[in-house]
């Protein structure tokens, strides 16, 4: 497990170094924009458009996705006290997040697991929206890494845990 958290601290370091940005510049203005697409603020809003607007299976489409992050929460609590991996910011020597961490734990990502959960949802339940649900989800937990708050070990287990757990949802109500 060290040699892998090894492993996992240079990737992250290395795309530190390659992603610095100066004050004032566009890429962390729009990953930060990515990452809070994710806080979690958005999701009660499509779901109540998608029950408004699909007469043919909303009600089925919430209900699996509210099902869904009722078992991802508790899942991804424990994980964080189980781990208590530190973030990049306070793990490594020389490196500042480009936004505050809502906790001071990194593994798994919460913002990664539950977009790559509502991807998941999503796109069982609208095919066509697999390509551009799982694209936004994939570019939440970049950004994540980017921004400075999770390595990329705790994005990869995020967004195993959030499609894990959206399947298992989706297979016993859909």
């Amino acid at each position: 497990m060290k040699r892998l958290s090894k492993i996992d601290e240079q990737v992250f370091s290395w795309v530190a170094s390659h992603y610095y940005t100066q004050p004032g510049k566009k890429l962390p203005d729009i990953l930060r924009w990515v990452s809070r697409s994710a806080d979690g603020h958005l999701y009660p809003v499509l779901l109540l458009l998608m029950y408004i607007f699909d007469n043919t299976h909303g009600w089925l489409f919430v209900y699996t996705a509210v099902m869904s992050y009722i078992f991802e929460l508790p899942i991804y609590l424990f994980l964080k006290q189980l781990c208590k991996r530190k973030r990049p910011c306070d793990l490594l020597l020389n490196i500042d997040a480009f936004i505050t961490p809502a906790d001071k734990f990194s593994l798994p990502s919460g913002h990664t697991t539950g977009a790559f959960l509502l991807a998941t949802v999503v796109s069982a339940f609208y095919p066509s929206a697999l390509v551009p649900a799982y694209l936004w989800a994939s570019m939440v937990g970049i950004s994540r890494i980017v921004l400075r708050v999770h390595f990329p070990l705790d994005v990869i287990i995020g967004a195993g845990l959030g499609i894990t757990i959206a399947l298992i949802s989706v297979d016993i109500l859909a």
